[in-house]
């Protein structure tokens, strides 16, 4: 980097170097000039050369037509240099450097060609800037429409998903509530069974157990209304070795003083009223159960049916979820090839640095810089400032 550098200041070194010394050299020139149409020179050679005065005057003209070419040419270095650092232009630049050291004739025709050239490369980039504008445009619009696409089949994606995971969570959760219900059902028809094997039992025994006392209460009180008719002793005085006597009709012997008969009867109606309550609660315990089993089965045909619907709902649920992941990789390799295209048509038409305004501005005042030098090769007088 710094042999270049190093380079280019030298060149443009001599560049003003070389300028420094046609502008001396056009100075001379003009004095020489001057000097010569003077009539110590022209005066004289008219009066005592008169056949060199023609060739001298054709000289002379040459020498000032050649005079003048060249400080048109210095004009036109001086100007495209000013507008070569003006504007930034390297094209401009370099050909005030050859304009420098080119024959005048060259000189028009390489100005004019340059200006052909830009007007060209006007002309094609101007093309190109509308297939540019078209195919950016339309990259863009692509892009932005397979970006919609993409962020709205992600978003169903991940509703999909959220949802499938619900259902499956649901299901579980149903399937785990069926079980529970088949256990409970399982548990109370055991309890109910233990429970009615044990009342029929009770009841069996109590009926048992009525009818042994219904039949010894029968005994006993046959016995007692024989012992009723029975005629009473009479009231005599006993010797003292006699046996004692009855003054009412026997009945038993019970320690509290009542009969044996009675106490019979109430054993009786105890078992009487166990059957009666054994029974009651055996009926109560079948209803109970009946209705335990209905609502039990009730409720897991609902949980059945439920999860039959929301298995149902998740195989839907994962087509659409199949539909949409292939849906979107299709728009996303459709994305993918739009941004490859994008990043092909970056390097040629998307700006890096300038615009194409700038670079048109640049190119017109490049071509009228030229235009305005090939006036002052001309001899039109052009603002140099």
């Amino acid at each position: 980097l710094s042999d270049l550098t190093a380079t280019c200041e030298q060149k443009a070194s001599d560049f003003e170097s070389r300028q420094q010394l046609r502008s001396e050299e056009v100075e001379a020139i003009n004095k020489a000039i001057e000097i010569i149409s003077s009539g110590a020179v022209a005066g004289n050679s008219d009066k005592h050369l008169p056949s060199l005065a023609q060739q001298g005057g054709s000289s002379l003209a040459m020498l000032r037509s050649d005079t003048q070419n060249k400080m048109a040419q210095s004009r036109v270095v001086q100007f495209l240099s000013t507008k070569g650092r003006e504007l930034n232009s390297r094209v401009l630049s370099a050909l005030a450097e050859r304009v420098s050291s080119d024959p005048f004739v060259k000189v028009k025709k390489m100005i004019k060609d340059l200006i052909s050239k830009l007007m060209q490369e006007s002309a094609s980039e101007t093309e190109h800037k509308g297939w540019c504008d078209t195919e950016l445009t339309t990259n863009k619009q692509t892009r932005d429409s397979h970006t919609e696409e993409v962020n709205k089949l992600q978003a169903e994606i991940d509703d999909h998903t959220m949802s499938i995971a619900d259902l499956t969570q649901d299901i579980a959760d149903l399937s785990s509530g069926i079980k529970e219900l088949d256990s409970a059902t399982a548990t109370a028809s055991a309890e109910r069974q233990e429970s009615k094997e044990k009342n029929e039992e009770t009841i069996k025994e109590a009926t048992s157990a009525q009818a042994a006392l219904t039949k010894a209460t029968a005994v006993l009180k046959e016995f007692y209304a024989k012992s009723a008719e029975a005629t009473s002793l009479s009231q005599q005085s006993p010797e003292e070795d006699a046996p004692e006597t009855f003054s009412k009709p026997y009945q038993g012997m019970l320690p509290e003083g009542g009969n044996i008969v009675d106490f019979l009867e109430v054993i009786l109606s105890d078992f009487a009223r166990l059957e009666s309550d054994t029974s009651t609660s055996e009926a109560m315990e079948i209803d109970a159960h009946k209705k335990f089993m209905f609502e039990s089965e009730k409720d897991k045909a609902l949980k059945q049916n439920e999860i039959e619907h929301k298995e149902a709902k998740k195989t839907d649920t994962e087509g659409n979820l199949h539909q949409a992941t292939s849906e979107l990789k299709a728009v996303q390799e459709q994305l993918d090839k739009a941004i490859a295209y994008y990043e092909k048509l970056k390097p040629t038409c998307v700006d890096s640095g300038i615009t194409y305004e700038e670079r048109a501005q640049r190119r017109e005042a490049e071509m009228q810089s030229l235009q305005e030098a090939l006036k002052i090769l001309a001899g039109t007088d052009v603002d140099l400032s």
